[in-house]
């Protein structure tokens, strides 16, 4: 059975690919290293069965996004931590220590 994209496509456009995107689709088609990576960081089941090159596309386009998400929330992450000063960051702490632990209620 082959990998299908499980969302509804919104549309199917053309992806202009080098002589080395072509090198890599191959080497992804034919390396379990290379394709377990690509379903760690895409969440999409590649090993084991057969893959188009669309959703092998879809895979990468998956992975890419998360990659540049994770790098978009830490560049936010640190503008926050940049803001707080630290006078503010040591009564944050003092705050956190001084709070009840959620599981002190359990039995």
């Amino acid at each position: 059975m082959a990998t299908r994209i499980t969302s509804p496509v919104q549309r199917r456009t053309s992806l202009p690919l080098t002589k080395r995107n072509e090198s890599d689709i191959s080497i992804l088609l034919e390396s379990s290293a290379y394709q377990r990576a690509l379903e760690e960081l895409s969440g999409t089941k590649i090993i084991d069965q057969e893959v188009s090159t669309s959703a092998l596309l879809h895979a990468v386009f998956e992975a890419g996004m998360s990659a540049v998400k994770a790098s978009a929330e830490m560049e936010g992450y640190t503008q926050i931590a940049k803001g707080i000063s630290k006078d503010k960051l040591q009564q944050l702490r003092k705050d956190a220590r001084r709070r009840t632990p959620i599981w002190s209620a359990e039995e």
